[in-house]
């Protein structure tokens, strides 16, 4: 583990503080270079909300930096992060998938959101096909005011508290958060990327995980219930 001392990041008034909240799984492979990503950051505080991993990534929770918690809570997106959100003691919260990094200077971004907000995104790879879809990704979202979790939300956390935290979906329960949180108040749409993995595109083929990604929104727009989605759902997670 980097031996890095945390100084606590700051806005210009000096009043704001951030917590990041990372549910993670089965991150063995992965856990050291999050790990150094999220202390580089320098956040107020980090949160690692385990879904019951048993690969080895509980082993690996140790000798963290003093502003480090780990959580342990059922498995599930949703539930993870709510359960990250309700130890964490900070002003504004920030939801990170544990294959996703921030840009540099994100907190900058992250303490400009009046209310609540997300990132622009770019895939971990330099196939024309992913920066197509990236492009679309990030103009759908203008538009709709909809964001994927793969963009990092964040979110005041007197406005989390109001909404009610993730709906406890099996999926879609960004698209779901993101619904109410819009009908409240837009979100503010930094230009910054985060660069989150192209796997699941790769394994199983971009045109394949496009057209289920549209098939999976259309049908949860029109009322399919997120645990059938799930059922059917190509990423395991």
């Amino acid at each position: 583990m980097p031996n890095v001392k945390h100084q606590p990041s700051r806005d210009i008034a000096g009043q704001q503080n951030w917590a990041i909240i990372v549910p993670i799984l089965n991150e063995v492979a992965s856990l050291p270079y999050l790990l150094e990503h999220l202390i580089e950051q320098q956040a107020d505080q980090v949160i690692l909300v385990d879904g019951g991993s048993t690969d080895g990534t509980r082993e690996l929770l140790v000798e963290l930096p003093a502003n480090f918690r780990v959580v342990y809570s059922a498995m599930g997106r949703a539930k993870q992060m709510n359960a990250g959100a309700s130890v964490a003691s900070k002003d504004v919260l920030l939801f990170l998938h544990a294959d996703t990094r921030l840009p540099p200077n994100a907190v900058i971004e992250v303490k400009k959101a009046k209310d609540w907000g997300r990132f622009d995104v770019q895939f971990d790879s330099d196939l024309l096909a992913m920066r197509i879809i990236a492009f679309f990704i990030n103009g759908r979202s203008r538009l709709t005011s909809i964001a994927t979790g793969d963009q990092a939300l964040f979110i005041r956390r007197g406005l989390f508290e109001q909404i009610g935290r993730y709906p406890e979906l099996p999926l879609m329960e960004d698209v779901a958060f993101c619904k109410q949180l819009k009908s409240t108040v837009k979100p503010y749409c930094s230009k910054l990327k985060v660069t989150t993995s192209a796997r699941r595109w790769q394994q199983h083929g971009v045109v394949k995980t496009v057209l289920q990604m549209w098939l999976f929104r259309l049908a949860f727009y029109f009322g399919v219930s997120p645990e059938v989605l799930k059922r059917r759902y190509l990423d395991p997670r």
